[in-house]
């Protein structure tokens, strides 16, 4: 159970991170998109870059597991890097969320668009595959962090565009984005810290 939330935490964190998708799924559904196929095709691709990341990752280790440290030290300071990202945004003030100029598109102009920022976001395979993968093959149960993260990424695209209208004008809060940003800071610090105790 422990590798299933730990995928679920580290899941949600890097999501939350790729700042790309989530401001244009909430933009989208903002401004009247399709919400269930903006969710769908987030998912999608998220659980299907998981499930790459994981399995791959794992069959490199079986391989070759004297490049396992190395996975773990490289999970380790992305880790950190997105942390320091995130601590800057909070201190900086610079997140936030302006839907006004968003325009809305028929579903399948929007699935289209939705998995073209996702799969060419070239953070979305270094977090997505090469982290989670890494730190997913260093746990106990692979299987159990893949379903964890995967789960932690299906409640955040369905809480995203479910609630986008009653977030609107809570996620146009600087303040509350540097208080979000801050929480990423501190469980994207955590995980470095919980993945350094594989290797020790």
């Amino acid at each position: 159970m422990l590798s299933f939330f730990s995928g679920i935490m580290l899941g949600l964190s890097l999501i939350i991170a790729i700042g790309a998708q989530n401001i244009w799924v909430l933009s989208q559904s903002m401004a009247g998109a399709n919400r269930l196929a903006l969710a769908a095709a987030c998912i999608f691709s998220d659980v299907l870059l998981i499930i790459l990341g994981v399995y791959a990752a794992n069959e490199i280790k079986e391989l070759l597991p004297a490049i396992t440290p190395w996975l773990t030290y490289g999970g380790v300071l992305m880790l950190i890097y997105l942390a320091g990202g995130a601590a800057y945004r909070a201190y900086q003030g610079s997140s936030g969320l302006n839907a006004a100029k968003a325009n809305a598109h028929h579903w399948k102009v929007t699935v289209t668009q939705t998995l073209m920022i996702s799969f060419l976001n070239p953070h979305v395979y270094l977090d997505t595959v090469v982290l989670l993968g890494s730190i997913g093959a260093l746990q106990s149960s692979p299987q159990m962090f893949a379903f964890g993260a995967c789960i932690g990424s299906i409640i955040w695209f369905i809480t995203l565009t479910a609630f986008s209208p009653t977030l609107k004008h809570w996620l146009s809060s600087t303040t509350k984005w540097r208080i979000f940003d801050s929480l990423i800071a501190i469980i994207l610090l955590f995980m470095a810290y919980q993945l350094l105790n594989f290797i020790h």
